[in-house]
């Protein structure tokens, strides 16, 4: 069995893989890469808004991602082909690759599939149907399993999660790809990490989060809002202004003060850097035929915020440990309404608000 650590916000994460599921080797641009983002660089990654879908290619080229290609497989020995056909790509989580500590959890991808023969003893909780890919929860015992559907006639695999989210395995459907069984492996971690560190000061938010002068600003709304295409607006706008992460950061309430970090989790946006900063404003966002922005009521920011944090929300016991996060960081950290259009005089519009007064 191959294992490696993660330190994610400051959370030592193990993951575990059972033969013959192996950790895909790095070449050596991206070992190269990975260092420049463990040390916190900017590497020129840019947020994927709707209308700028070709980022996504030059994403690809600037993280060193080759896709598969009829050419390249056929080229390939039978061993290669074998050691592809089992090799799961961490690189997202390479930044954050740690050599100790004491784990919070432990996921483990599982050799083969799950004896499902009990499920009609589980008890459905969540559905999310919406969207693919689908994904439906139940309680069997103390534990949680996780059904997942990339698609809405194949089944990737069951995620099971035991009470206190330490321990955690995913079983792979017989036949599942690397690149299915990853998006759901990377999902499953996501919602364990959101259990696990539920009483721990830490919240995942929705949001893209934009740094400028030393500290973030989160940008945050409904989907579809335009959180990516404001953030890629500061960018272009605003010299020195720089992406920490374009879907998924981590906040944490620690001593100095509510900060964020950058994670594995970015969306379709590749920005995996492991870096942190204080928390200067949470900006939500609104689209409307005039720029205006107003400050928000801490009753205001916490319904609002509270909206937004990637949570179990039918589990009242993780949303319970959640509440006084959120409540604590709309307390401490300026919250605003931003009603804009996606343009450069939104961004002036909003960096003179958030930054106003600031002596940075």
């Amino acid at each position: 069995m191959e294992s490696k650590l993660f330190s994610i916000a400051g959370h030592i994460v193990r993951v575990n893989l059972e033969s013959p599921w192996t950790f895909k080797e790095l070449s050596e641009e991206q070992k190269q890469l990975v260092e420049r983002l463990k040390s916190g660089e900017d590497v020129g990654v840019e947020s994927v808004p709707a209308d700028r879908q070709e980022q996504l290619a030059v994403n690809d080229s600037l993280m060193g991602k080759e896709h598969m290609t009829r050419e390249i497989w056929d080229s390939m020995e039978e061993s290669e082909k074998e050691a592809f056909r089992h090799s799961l790509d961490f690189l997202q989580y390479a930044p954050f690759e740690v050599s100790g500590g004491t784990p919070l959890f432990t996921m483990t991808v599982k050799s083969g599939p799950m004896d499902s023969s009990a499920r009609e003893t589980w008890k459905k909780v969540v559905s999310v149907d919406q969207v693919l890919p689908y994904y439906y929860g139940y309680e069997y015992g103390d534990d949680t399993v996780y059904e997942f559907f990339p698609s809405p006639d194949v089944r990737a695999g069951f995620f099971v999660q035991n009470a206190d989210a330490s321990e955690g395995a995913f079983y792979p459907e017989a036949g599942i790809g690397p690149r299915l069984l990853m998006m759901q492996v990377n999902t499953s971690l996501m919602i364990q990490f959101t259990f696990a560190t539920a009483g721990l000061s830490t919240a995942l938010l929705h949001a893209s989060v934009t740094r400028y002068k030393g500290v973030a600003n989160l940008f945050f709304g409904v989907s579809g809002t335009g959180k990516s295409t404001h953030s890629r607006l500061w960018h272009e706008n605003v010299p020195g202004s720089d992406l920490m992460n374009d879907d998924n950061p981590v906040m944490r309430i620690t001593p100095e003060g509510v900060k964020v970090y950058g994670g594995p989790w970015s969306g379709k946006t590749l920005c995996y850097r492991n870096v942190e900063a204080p928390v200067n404003a949470l900006v939500r966002l609104e689209q409307a035929p005039e720029n205006r922005i107003e400050r928000l009521s801490g009753l205001q920011a916490y319904a609002s915020l509270v909206a937004a944090v990637s949570s179990i929300r039918w589990n009242s016991d993780i949303m319970d440990k959640i509440i006084p996060t959120v409540e604590a960081i709309s307390m401490n950290v300026p919250c605003y309404k931003l009603e804009c259009r996606p343009d450069a005089q939104a961004v002036e519009t909003c960096k003179n608000a958030i930054y106003e007064n600031r002596n940075l």
